[in-house]
C-alpha cells in the first residue's frame, strides 16, 4: 500500500508539473493569409485579404523635357511662349509620378468598380518680367511667389486628381474621360498635349453616365457632364475688356448632355458623338440693373474611326476624327489646347519702320455687345495619326490636326465695327487706323512626328516634334504693347505666324 501510494503521488506530481510547463508554452500562431491572385479581371489583380474584392495598383514615372516652350507639352501660342524673346524658355523640365488604384467586386448586379488616379508633379518654370527691369521666378504649382528673384530653390510641385469614379450596373459616376472623346482621347499617335480637332479629357471630367451594351461590341452612352473649367471657352462681353472683350460667365445652370454610339470590333472602332452645351452669361454691367443676354444653347458633333492591323505591319493603326461645333468650342479646341483659342504669337517683319509682327486669334463659345444677344462661334476640325511598328522595339507615328474658327456677320460687326470704324478690336489699338483688313476668323494647322523606343517591357523613350501654323485674317499695322512679356509699345505688322516645339520623354510604367 505504501508503494502504491508513492507511485500514485509521483504520477500526480509529474502531471501537475507537465501541465504547468504546457501552459507556459506560446500559443500556436494562426496561419498567415497570403495575398491570392485574382484572375477574374486580368493580370495584376489580387484579392484584398479577408474580402472578395480584387485590387490592382499601377502607374508610371515620367521625365519630360520640352524644347522651345514654357509648358509641358502645351502649345506655345501666347504669353511668354508666344513672345519669342528672352522670356521664352529654351527648355522646360518636368518629373512626374502617376499612381492609380483599381478595385472590383462581383455582385448579383454585376461588377462594382472604383478607380482613382492621381499625379505628383515637379516642373521647373521661368523668370517672369515685372516690366521694370526686374524678374521673379514663377513656380508652377507654387501657392506663393518668392520674395527674392534669385531664390532658385522654390518648390514647383503639384498634386492632381485625374480620375475618381464608381462604375455599377452600367453607370459611371465621378471624374472620368468624357463620353464624347475618341477612343484614343487626345492622342491618336502623339505625346503632344495640344492637338486641336476634338476633346482631350485626360484630366477627367465630372459626369453621370449610363452605358447600354447591345452585344457584338456595340454600346450607347448617355451622359450629363460638368461643363465648368474644362468645357467652357468663354462667353465674351465685348463691352468690357480689350480687343475681344472679357469672359462673362454666370453661375452654373445646366450640365452638358452627351450621347455616344460606339462599335468596337476586331477590325477597329467607330464612334459617333453629339453634345449639347448651354452658354449662361452674367450681366452686361456690374449689377442686375444692367440686364443680361438670354441663354444660348450650342452643340457639337464628332465622328471617329480607328483601323487596326492594316497591311503595312502587325500592330499598325490609323486613327482619324472630325468634329463640328456651334457655340461649343471646347469640343474642337480642347482645354489642353486652350492657348489655341487665345493666340498672340510675335515674330519679325520686313516692313520698313515696323518693330515686329503679331498674329491674333480668339475662339470663345459666344460673344455679345451691350444690350445684345449672344452670337455663337462656329468651328470645324479634324485630327489623326498613322502609327507604324518597325519591330517589337521601335515605332513611329505621323500625326496632324486642323481647326477653323468662323464668326458670324453680327459678331464680326461687334469686333471690327461697321463701315471700318468702331468695334472692340479697332478700339483696342487706338482706333485701328492702320488695320486694312479686320476679320477675327482664323485657322490653325499642326503636324508632327514621334518615334518611340521600348528596349524592355514598360520602359519607353520617345522624341516628339510638332510644327504649328497660324493662318489669321487680319492685315495692316497696329500699335500695341505687352510689357508682361517684354514687348515694347511699338508698331506691329498683322501677319501669319509659325512655331515649332520638341519633347523628349522617358517613361517607366508599373
Amino acid at each position: 500500500m505504501n508503494l502504491k501510494s508513492l507511485i500514485l503521488g509521483s504520477t500526480a506530481a509529474l502531471v501537475a508539473v507537465g501541465g504547468a510547463q504546457a501552459a507556459d508554452l506560446p500559443v500556436k500562431a494562426k496561419a498567415v493569409e497570403y495575398v491570392k491572385v485574382c484572375s477574374l479581371y486580368g493580370p495584376g489583380f489580387y484579392y484584398i485579404p479577408g474580402t472578395d474584392t480584387c485590387i490592382k495598383l499601377g502607374g508610371y514615372v515620367r521625365a519630360d523635357v520640352v524644347v522651345n516652350g514654357n509648358s509641358v507639352y502645351g502649345a506655345n501660342y501666347n504669353g511668354a511662349s508666344g513672345a519669342n524673346n528672352r522670356f521664352t524658355n529654351g527648355y522646360t523640365w518636368r518629373s512626374r509620378e502617376d499612381f492609380n488604384i483599381d478595385t472590383r467586386t462581383a455582385t448579383e448586379y454585376g461588377v462594382v468598380r472604383t478607380y482613382f488616379d492621381a499625379v505628383f508633379t515637379w516642373t521647373s518654370d521661368t523668370y517672369a518680367g515685372q516690366g521694370n527691369g526686374s524678374t521673379v521666378y514663377s513656380a508652377i504649382g507654387s501657392t506663393a511667389a518668392p520674395n527674392n528673384a534669385g531664390s532658385g530653390n522654390v518648390a514647383a510641385g503639384s498634386v492632381g486628381v485625374y480620375y475618381a469614379f464608381i462604375q455599377f450596373a452600367g453607370f459611371t459616376m465621378g471624374k472620368a474621360v468624357s463620353q464624347f472623346a475618341a477612343p484614343w482621347n487626345g492622342y491618336p499617335g502623339n505625346n503632344y498635349d495640344a492637338l486641336v480637332g476634338g476633346v482631350n479629357t485626360t484630366n477627367g471630367i465630372n459626369q453621370f453616365t449610363y452605358t447600354a451594351q447591345f452585344g457584338n461590341g456595340v454600346s450607347l452612352a448617355l451622359s450629363a457632364q460638368d461643363q465648368v473649367a474644362y468645357m467652357q471657352a468663354g462667353v465674351n462681353n465685348l463691352g468690357v475688356g480689350g480687343a475681344y472683350g472679357s469672359s462673362d460667365y454666370a453661375g452654373t445652370i445646366a450640365p452638358d448632355f452627351v450621347a455616344a454610339l460606339k462599335v468596337d470590333q476586331a477590325w477597329g472602332i467607330f464612334q459617333a458623338s453629339v453634345a449639347a452645351h448651354d452658354n449662361h452669361a452674367a450681366y452686361y454691367g456690374g449689377t442686375e440693373l444692367t440686364g443680361h443676354p438670354d441663354d444660348k444653347w450650342g452643340w457639337a458633333g464628332a465622328l471617329a474611326l480607328s483601323i487596326k492591323n492594316i497591311p503595312t505591319g502587325p500592330g499598325d493603326t490609323i486613327n482619324i476624327q472630325g468634329v463640328y461645333t456651334d457655340g461649343a468650342t471646347r469640343y474642337n479646341i480642347q482645354e489642353l489646347a486652350s492657348q489655341a483659342s487665345s493666340i498672340a504669337i510675335y515674330g519679325g517683319s520686313s516692313l520698313p519702320g515696323v518693330y515686329g509682327s503679331v498674329g491674333f486669334g480668339t475662339a470663345p463659345d459666344t460673344v455679345f455687345g451691350p444690350g445684345g444677344q449672344q452670337q455663337s462661334i462656329k468651328t470645324w476640325g479634324m485630327r489623326g495619326a498613322y502609327t507604324h511598328n518597325w519591330d517589337p522595339y521601335w515605332n513611329t507615328s505621323l500625326y496632324g490636326a486642323f481647326a477653323a474658327v468662323s464668326f458670324s456677320d453680327a459678331a464680326k460687326s461687334l469686333i471690327c465695327g461697321v463701315g471700318g470704324v468702331g468695334g472692340s478690336f479697332r478700339a483696342a489699338f487706338a482706333g485701328g487706323a492702320g488695320v486694312t483688313a479686320c476679320n477675327p476668323d482664323y485657322n490653325i494647322a499642326q503636324i508632327g512626328v514621334i518615334t518611340r523606343w521600348t528596349p524592355v517591357k514598360n520602359l519607353t523613350f520617345s522624341a516628339d516634334v510638332t510644327y504649328s501654323h497660324l493662318d489669321q485674317k487680319y492685315a495692316g499695322i497696329i500699335t500695341t504693347s505687352a510689357t508682361a512679356i517684354g514687348k515694347p509699345t511699338a508698331t506691329y505688322e498683322l501677319k501669319d505666324q509659325d512655331t515649332i516645339q520638341m519633347l523628349f520623354r522617358a517613361q517607366r510604367n508599373w
